[in-house]
C-alpha cells in the first residue's frame, strides 16, 4: 500500500453498523415524533426540591424556578450559558465571573468583583458562560417565578460542568413537593442564617 501507517488503523476485527443506526435512527424520527405528547398539563411536570430550590420541570430540560418571599436561589457555575425569563415578581442576581482554561483538562478561578443585576417580572436575565451566579427575591410578600432555558450544545459536546456553591435556604433533601407544600413554601417569609 502506498500508505505507510496503514500497518496502524488496519488492525482490528471489530464490525458495527454505526453508520446505519444513524440512518435508521433518522428514518424512524418522523413517526417517533409523530406519537410525541403534544400538550403537556401540569399534572404531567414533576416538582422537585433542588440544592437550587423549588423547581418545576416544564420538560426534560427548560424548568421554572420558584423563590419564596425574601428568600433565593442556591448558587451556582455551569459552563453553558443560560438565560431565565422573569414571569413573576422582582429582584437581582449575583454575578461573578470566572477566569477559565479548557485545555486537556478543566480548570476555573473566580474573579474577586461580585456584580449585582436588578430584574422584574418581563425582563430577561442572560447568564454568561462559567458565570457563579445567585437569584434573590427582592420582595417580603410576593413569590418570584424564572423560566430557564439552557444552552444545550455544550452537555451534547460533553462539556456539562455544573457546580452547586451554596444551596437554597428551602433545600432539603427529604421534601418531596406538592402543589400544596409549595403554596406553604410561598406564604412564608425565608429567615435569614444567624
Amino acid at each position: 500500500m502506498a500508505w505507510g501507517e496503514s500497518k496502524a488503523w488496519m488492525r482490528g476485527s471489530a464490525h458495527q453498523k454505526l453508520y446505519q443506526s444513524l440512518l435508521d435512527n433518522a428514518m424512524q424520527a418522523p413517526a417517533r415524533n409523530a406519537k410525541r405528547r403534544k400538550i403537556l398539563h401540569p399534572e404531567d411536570m414533576p416538582w422537585e426540591m433542588s440544592r437550587q430550590g423549588l423547581l418545576k420541570h416544564l420538560l426534560n430540560e427548560p424548568y421554572m424556578q420558584i423563590i419564596p418571599p425574601g428568600s433565593r436561589s442556591g448558587r451556582h457555575r455551569h459552563l453553558a450559558e443560560e438565560c431565565l425569563y422573569v414571569v413573576e415578581g422582582r429582584g437581582y442576581d449575583l454575578h461573578q465571573d470566572c477566569d477559565v482554561e479548557i485545555t486537556d483538562t478543566y480548570h476555573w478561578k473566580p474573579q474577586a468583583e461580585v456584580k449585582r443585576w436588578e430584574w422584574e417580572a418581563g425582563d430577561v436575565i442572560y447568564i454568561p458562560p462559567n458565570t457563579i451566579h445567585q437569584h434573590f427575591n427582592a420582595a417580603s410578600d410576593r413569590p418570584v417565578r424564572l423560566v430557564s432555558a439552557i444552552n444545550r450544545i455544550y452537555k451534547y459536546c460533553g462539556l456539562n460542568d455544573l457546580e452547586q456553591i451554596e444551596d437554597a435556604p428551602e433545600y432539603d433533601a427529604k421534601v418531596v413537593l406538592s402543589a400544596e407544600l409549595v403554596e406553604k413554601y410561598l406564604k412564608r417569609r425565608v429567615k435569614e442564617p444567624a
